[in-house]
């Protein structure tokens, strides 16, 4: 239950994102992402070493004790990771302020499809005939969504496919602490965009303002729901935690439609209630697998 609260959690505070991000319309997205990503490091770091020294200690000691060939493999999956990362967050920025906050949700109704198939092909998570029929009420869903927006689709996917492959590289084995992971994911990933900051003039005016806002999203929408998201994939797994993301662009859409009173479609509407339906589907066939799979064991 905790795994499934924590996927829950980090879901629901990514679909509200809109509400401290519309503000900073005026910035570049390169601009945002510059001090989203360096007060997400100076923050986690201090609560690396501040709060969980001694889990991040001991993550050290294990990556210092296993073989070359497996900190080969590590340095390759973090490396991965924060590319990915990077990429995720200045695609989201762009076409949140650029695009429209409706191709944002259009990217977070693709991304569970894509982890749901990822994970089967590549961890061979076993998906029974239920949630087979939840992912084709969901590609049949999104492609109604993307009717008449194909521009948004690209975008879309892209945003998708990124923090899909995220989450599927962090089902792995390594036993390291899972936030000394994130933090690793998140430092990296910022010494990585920070030649790309050149682009940019990071010394034009900012309000107080800007960085009350910056602070929030460093925090509360980069760190926590990142944290609860590999949490989770330590109970869960990828292909469930994947579904429950739809959490977060339900939340997404209707804050674009009834907040920012974007355009809503009739195939839209059949999207949704294909959706609600699915994703009751997809998790009532991954319990009742599990609770007849503890029958069977017993």
């Amino acid at each position: 239950m905790k795994y499934y609260l924590s996927a829950l959690l980090g879901f629901v505070i990514w679909g509200t994102f809109a509400l401290v991000l519309k503000p900073l319309s005026e910035f570049g997205a390169l601009d945002i992402l510059f001090y989203r990503v360096t007060f997400a490091s100076v923050c986690i770091l201090l609560a690396c070493f501040l709060f969980r020294r001694k889990q991040t200690l001991e993550s050290i000691r294990y990556i210092k004790s296993i073989s070359s060939r497996d900190r080969t493999r590590l340095l390759i999956n973090v490396v991965a990771s924060a590319i990915l990362l990077g990429l995720n967050w200045f695609s989201f920025i762009y076409v949140m302020n650029s695009v429209s906050v409706n191709a944002t949700s259009l990217a977070y109704f693709i991304c569970p499809i894509l982890t749901t198939i990822l994970a089967n092909i590549f961890l061979r998570e076993h998906l029974n005939r239920g949630q087979w029929i939840a992912v084709i009420l969901f590609v049949l869903a999104c492609i109604l969504m993307a009717y008449g927006h194909f521009i948004d689709l690209v975008y879309s996917f892209f945003i998708a496919l990124s923090y899909a492959t995220y989450l599927i590289l962090q089902k792995n084995t390594f036993q390291i602490d899972r936030f000394f992971s994130l933090t690793i994911h998140i430092v990296v990933g910022t010494i990585l965009i920070l030649p790309v900051m050149g682009l940019i003039d990071v010394t034009a005016p900012k309000t107080n303002e800007f960085y009350g806002f910056i602070l929030i999203i460093a925090v509360f929408y980069t760190i926590l729901p990142l944290f609860l998201n590999i949490f989770a994939l330590k109970g869960l797994d990828s292909s469930v935690v994947g579904i429950l993301l739809y959490i977060n662009p339900i939340i997404s859409f209707f804050l674009a439609v009834f907040f920012y009173h974007e355009q809503i479609n009739t195939f839209q509407i059949i999207a949704f209630s294909m959706i609600f339906l699915a994703i009751i589907l997809f998790n009532v066939a991954y319990i009742y697998e599990r609770k007849r799979n503890r029958v069977l064991k017993v």
